[in-house]
């Protein structure tokens, strides 16, 4: 898809917008429409219960759409507050982390507004839609402080300047980007969806390989172990201490220390502060971490029922504060961990797990080791782990695909934007297309069959 250019520009004096078309102006913020903002509602006045007021929060903001489709939260009738926005209106985060997500919106009815809101009434027959996608464009964490809190206000929005074209053609940009954005957001929902499935998939095939096996004819028998069920006659179900001992060894301070992460077990290596998925605190004193060898299994006590255990693959440091299962058979701890991530598993390790809050839950070794599990006969733990490794390769691939490919469209669609309400592209002779399900993506969307 490609768009001609304006005959003329000239320059708009704002950097982030370059030239503009000759005859568009330029305005400040605060001559545009007006900026308000929320003062704090009384929580017995915020209801999830239909009726009221509508009640927009941050979280029902989005990144994607530049519309509001849905509310949660309504305010009372009786609250009569003074910061009653207009009907139709912008609005965006002006507070948190939520800035640097971008989330700019449409309002079309009457609400009330969380106070870490900002709202952008706009004035006269200026088109609403169109002053949201300018104002998306524009990138609001480089309007916002962040020297501490990131915190945007009216003296960082107020005096920013944005172009205006003429009232029929701010509609045709904005008709224009719906059209073309919703699109875009549609492809992007399908290859998110993907990945859902992907992941559904591959808890299913796991599930299934690592309690019934390979072999769909095989007797079976009852486990005697209500999350394990059925499961093939010739397998032996253990408990945990029949095969494993727990290990607190010294740690060895010339070991990297690994990390176990709920998503993707215990790191082969060393992890940076960027490389992890949560904040890293290290002790100094490294002969205070545990040390593990390649079979033991290790879990953080507090998050296993969350997935946060593994197998280790490399000598390392674990924290101390993390329970080292040191098995009899070191081929054993990687089949155990595909087990042990299974649904039913997790709900076991959680009902063993001691503490006030979900919060607070802690998975001791005295009751994970009394836990029992199912152990298949080396050479099928070998085999059923070689067809898990091909299943999780070929999901994996499929699953990066879907991100670049959700990344591409997301990069598409801000440009698209950027072009369309600076006028690097002229849309005024723009029309939906007849065919519009033969819309090209110019990207090619991956293929979604796979075998377990």
């Amino acid at each position: 898809m490609s768009f001609p250019r304006y005959p003329e520009y000239k320059d708009s004096g704002a950097k982030w917008l370059g030239e503009v078309p000759t005859y568009w102006t330029i305005r400040k913020c605060s001559y545009i429409g007006r900026l308000f903002g929320s003062e704090s509602i009384p929580e017995d006045m915020v209801s999830s219960e239909e009726g009221g007021i509508p009640f927009l929060k941050v979280a029902s903001l989005s990144s994607d759409s530049t519309n509001v489709i849905s509310w949660d939260w309504y305010v009372s009738e009786q609250y009569h507050g003074t910061l009653r926005p207009a009907k139709h209106f912008v609005v965006f985060p002006k507070r948190g982390a939520a800035i640097f997500l971008n989330k700019v919106n449409v309002v079309n009815c009457k609400a009330v507004i969380d106070p870490n809101l900002m709202g952008w009434e706009i004035l006269g027959h200026n088109v609403t839609e169109y002053f949201a996608y300018t104002l998306k464009c524009r990138v609001l964490s480089e309007l916002a402080d962040v020297s501490t809190v990131p915190q945007i206000n009216n003296k960082h929005v107020a005096p920013e300047r944005f172009p205006v074209p003429p009232i029929e053609e701010q509609q045709k940009i904005a008709d224009f980007l719906d059209h073309e954005t919703a699109k875009i957001d549609t492809l992007i929902h399908e290859q998110k969806r993907l990945i859902e499935l992907l992941k559904e998939k591959r808890q299913a095939v796991i599930s299934h390989t690592v309690t019934k096996g390979l072999d769909p004819d095989v007797p079976m028998k009852d486990s005697g172990v209500e999350w394990l069920g059925d499961v093939p006659a010739h397998w032996t179900v253990v408990r945990v201490a029949a095969l494993y001992t727990e290990a607190a060894e010294q740690g060895t301070p010339q070991l990297p220390v690994l990390r176990v992460s709920i998503h993707h077990g215990v790191s082969d290596r060393e992890l940076s502060e960027e490389e992890s998925d949560r904040k890293i605190t290290r002790i100094e004193d490294r002969e205070k971490y545990k040390t593990v060898r390649p079979g033991d299994l290790v879990y953080n006590m507090m998050r296993a029922w969350q997935g946060g255990f593994g197998a280790v693959l490399v000598d390392g440091l674990v924290s101390p504060a993390y329970v080292v299962a040191r098995p009899q058979d070191r081929t054993l701890s990687r089949y155990v961990e595909m087990l042990l991530r299974t649904t039913y598993a997790i709900e076991e390790m959680r009902s063993r797990s001691h503490g006030i809050t979900d919060f607070r839950l802690r998975l001791y070794w005295d009751k994970f080791k009394t836990m029992k599990i199912v152990a298949p006969p080396l050479r099928e733990r070998e085999l059923i782990m070689e067809r898990i490794d091909h299943f999780m390769k070929q999901s994996g691939a499929l699953e990066k695909e879907a991100r670049t490919l959700i990344k591409l469209l997301q990069e598409r669609r801000s440009a698209l934007i950027s072009a369309a309400v600076t006028g690097k592209i002229d849309v005024r002779d723009w029309k939906p297309r007849a065919d519009e399900s033969a819309f090209d993506a110019e990207v090619q969307q991956p293929e979604t069959e796979i075998t377990a």
